[in-house]
């Protein structure tokens, strides 16, 4: 077991498969260390550029990073996977086989003693998102993708590399503005929230908002790794770069402390993972 300090690491955006192999390389990189220095993983959506789950198959591509996640979890890390565009089919393989938390949609509780609301992203915007929100219930339709599991994977993974690329490989033509501004109100009419986190955009961030909670971006993998680190006292965005200044975790770009009004119950503190209120679960 993990306490106290030891944190919770939040990565989002990571896109496997549109990428070469060094960036597959990083990422294993930073999930080997995680097993001995974090308490938790949130991966904050689009892990993959392509995830499904057939019958009896998974993509190939995913196998290193699958293992790499079920060891985490073999050495009692706490995963919460928070489902994105690319990566909203998952189920039983995830679930299961790999024993990450696979939830769809918004989620909210306590992750690292900050009261906190994660979600990818993806609809969220007013005008901008229009279309996308129009289509996304058929996307994610029962029958859809009961359908779509009678698709050989080879031709199924082609088909769905080529309908996405836009939303892989560039950020937000807004710089994030339009994430940020959605934040931001979440945290104005919610007092009690500490911690709003999105991805979706790849623009990392970090702003202290006017009443003292905080909107945290963990960016993506696409030019520059960033991740999120977060523990009771302070959130962090950090580079994935160990090289840069000798430090095991990178460097830290950015990073805010936590409001102290907002001291949570000693059994919260200690524990340092991640607590949903969706599933009715605590991490360990």
């Amino acid at each position: 077991m993990h306490a106290g300090e030891s944190p919770c690491y939040v990565i989002s955006d990571i896109h496997l498969g549109a990428h070469n192999a060094p960036a597959e390389h990083t990422l294993l990189a930073l999930l080997a260390h995680a097993r001995d220095h974090a308490r938790s993983l949130v991966i904050n959506g689009d892990l993959f550029d392509f995830w499904f789950e057939w019958r009896t198959v998974i993509p190939r591509l995913a196998f290193r990073t699958l293992a790499a996640l079920a060891d985490l979890r073999a050495r009692g890390v706490d995963i919460l996977w928070i489902a994105g565009n690319h990566d909203c089919w998952g189920g039983d393989v995830l679930r299961r086989d790999v024993g990450v938390d696979y939830q769809a949609g918004p989620w909210a509780g306590t992750i690292a003693g900050w009261r906190a609301l994660i979600e990818h992203g993806d609809g969220l915007r007013g005008r901008e998102d229009l279309r996308y929100r129009v289509i996304r219930p058929v996307l994610r339709n029962r029958l859809a993708i009961a359908a779509f599991r009678w698709v050989h994977p080879d031709i199924a993974t082609r088909l769905a590399a080529g309908s996405s690329h836009a939303s892989r490989t560039t950020r937000a033509k807004d710089g994030g503005a339009g994430l940020r501004a959605v934040a931001l109100e979440r945290l104005a009419s919610n007092p009690d929230l500490d911690l709003v986190i999105f991805g979706h955009s790849h623009v990392p961030a970090l702003e202290r908002a006017p009443g003292g909670g905080v909107y945290a971006n963990s960016g993506s993998w696409l030019e520059s790794p960033t991740y999120l680190r977060v523990t009771t006292k302070r959130v962090e965005l950090r580079a994935w770069d160990p090289r840069a200044d000798g430090s095991p975790e990178g460097h830290c770009l950015d990073a805010f402390d936590r409001r102290s009004e907002k001291t949570l119950s000693s059994a919260q503190e200690l524990l340092g993972g991640v607590a949903g209120n969706e599933t009715g679960r605590r991490a360990r």
